[in-house]
C-alpha cells in the first residue's frame, strides 16, 4: 500500500520566492494546456497530452516566456499529467469537467522531481530550489523513488508530501462486525462504541471561530464598498490584511475538522474489527435539501468514508458499503420488523411489534453491522 508523509518546510526568502514561482508556473501550464485541449477538441481532432506538452515546450524558446525556465521542467510536465488525469476522470463520470485554476481559489502546489530529492539530517534537496530545512517527528525512509512528491502551501506554511510503498499491518482481528451510521446531530454512531462521535461543528471552539470569520467577512465587505470607484473596487492594504486573516481562519477550521475525522476513524479501526459496514449515501441528492445542505457539507462525509476505507485496507479489515436501499433505520434491531414510515424528526425508534425503544442512529448502526450482501 502507498503511504505518505507530510513534512513542514522552513525555506529562506530566496527559496520561498522560487516556490511561489513554481506554483504560478504550474498553474499557468495547466490553464494553457486546458485552453489548448478545448481548442483542439472543438476543431474536431482528438487532444493528446504529449502533443500539447511538446507545443508548450516550444514557448520556452520565445524571449517573452524565458521566465518558464526559472523552475524545474518537471513542474510544467506534471501539470499536463494532472490535466490528462482530470479529463480521464471526467470521461469516466467520476468527476466534473476540468476548470481553469484561479490564483485566489486553487490549491497552491507543484510537483517535485523524485530522483532529485535527497534527505540528509534536517534538510531536503529540491531541484532548482536547493537544500530546504524541514521538521518531522518521525523517521523518513530514504528511497531512490518517492511516489508523487508534491510541495504545497496552505496560506501559512510550506509542506512537502512524499509517498512510498509500505507493507500492510498484520493484526490479529476480532470477529466483531462494526456498523457505522453517519448523521448531522452527531458525526457518526458506531455499533461497538458506547458514545456517539460528536459533531465538531457544534463545539465552542469552532462556533467562536465561525463567529470571528463572519465578523471579518463583514468588515472586508464594508471596506470594499467604502473604496468603490465607479464600477471598480479599490483593493487597499487593509483589505489585503483582512483577506489574509480570513484565509487563516478558513485554514484553522479545515485543520480542526480534518484532525477530528482522523481521530474518529482511528478510534473505530483501533478496536480491530473483522469488518466495517457503512451505509451508501447519495450526498448529491441530500445536498438538494436547502435546510440541511450546509450542515451536511460541514460534516465532510466523503472524507470520513475515504479515511475509514484506506485505514481498513491498511489494517486488513474488510470494508463493506451497504446497499443504498437497505432499510437500516426502519428495521428493528431486536425483532427485525420493518416500519413503513419513519420521519426524520423521530430520533427514537419505537418498535410496533416487540415494543423495543432504542436511539434511532444506534439502531441503524446495529442493523448495518449485521448486513450481508
Amino acid at each position: 500500500m502507498i503511504k505518505a508523509v507530510k513534512i513542514r518546510l522552513f525555506p529562506n526568502e530566496e527559496q520561498e520566492l522560487l516556490m511561489y514561482k513554481s506554483v504560478g508556473i504550474a498553474r499557468f501550464a495547466y490553464n494553457w494546456g486546458l485552453n489548448r485541449w478545448n481548442e483542439i477538441y472543438e476543431s474536431g481532432d482528438k487532444p493528446n497530452k504529449v502533443n500539447i506538452r511538446t507545443e508548450f515546450n516550444q514557448l520556452k524558446k520565445i524571449e517573452k516566456y524565458q521566465w518558464l525556465k526559472e523552475v524545474s521542467g518537471q513542474v510544467t510536465a506534471y501539470a499536463f499529467e494532472d490535466l490528462n488525469e482530470a479529463f480521464t476522470n471526467f470521461f469516466k463520470g467520476s468527476s466534473n469537467r476540468p476548470q481553469f485554476k484561479s490564483k485566489r481559489k486553487s490549491k497552491q502546489s507543484f510537483y517535485v522531481r523524485y530522483d532529485a530529492i535527497k534527505i540528509k539530517g534536517n534538510t531536503v534537496n529540491i531541484e532548482k530550489i536547493g537544500k530546504v530545512v524541514f521538521k518531522y517527528n518521525k523517521e523518513i525512509p530514504e528511497l531512490r523513488k518517492y511516489v508523487n512528491p508534491r510541495c504545497s502551501y496552505d496560506g501559512k506554511y510550506w509542506y512537502l508530501s512524499l509517498g512510498f510503498e509500505q507493507d500492510n499491518n498484520k493484526n490479529v482481528l476480532s470477529n466483531v462486525s462494526v456498523g457505522i451510521d453517519l448523521g448531522i446531530k452527531v458525526l457518526a454512531v458506531a455499533s461497538n462504541i458506547d458514545k456517539p462521535i460528536e459533531n465538531i461543528n457544534k463545539t465552542k471552539t469552532v462556533k467562536k471561530l465561525k463567529k470571528k470569520l463572519k465578523r471579518k467577512q463583514r468588515q472586508v465587505s464594508r471596506k470594499y464598498e467604502m473604496n468603490k470607484q465607479g464600477k471598480k473596487f479599490n483593493k487597499t492594504k487593509n483589505i489585503i490584511k483582512l483577506e489574509k486573516a480570513i484565509k487563516l481562519i478558513h485554514r484553522k477550521l479545515k485543520n480542526i475538522s480534518l484532525n477530528h475525522l482522523h481521530q474518529a476513524t482511528y478510534m473505530i479501526v483501533k478496536t480491530k474489527p473483522s469488518r466495517v459496514v457503512m451505509e451508501t449515501l447519495n450526498i448529491q441528492g441530500i445536498m438538494k435539501n436547502r435546510y440541511l445542505s450546509k450542515a451536511i457539507a460541514q460534516q465532510c462525509f466523503y472524507e470520513f468514508k475515504r479515511q475509514i476505507k484506506y485505514k481498513c485496507e491498511f489494517n486488513g479489515i474488510k470494508f463493506v458499503e451497504a446497499d443504498k436501499w437497505y432499510p437500516s433505520s426502519k428495521t428493528c434491531s431486536n425483532c427485525g420488523h420493518i416500519k413503513k414510515v419513519l420521519k426524520l424528526s423521530e430520533r427514537t425508534y419505537i418498535c410496533e411489534e416487540c415494543g423495543s425503544i432504542i436511539d434511532r442512529d444506534l439502531n441503524a448502526a446495529i442493523n448495518l453491522s449485521r448486513y450481508s450482501a
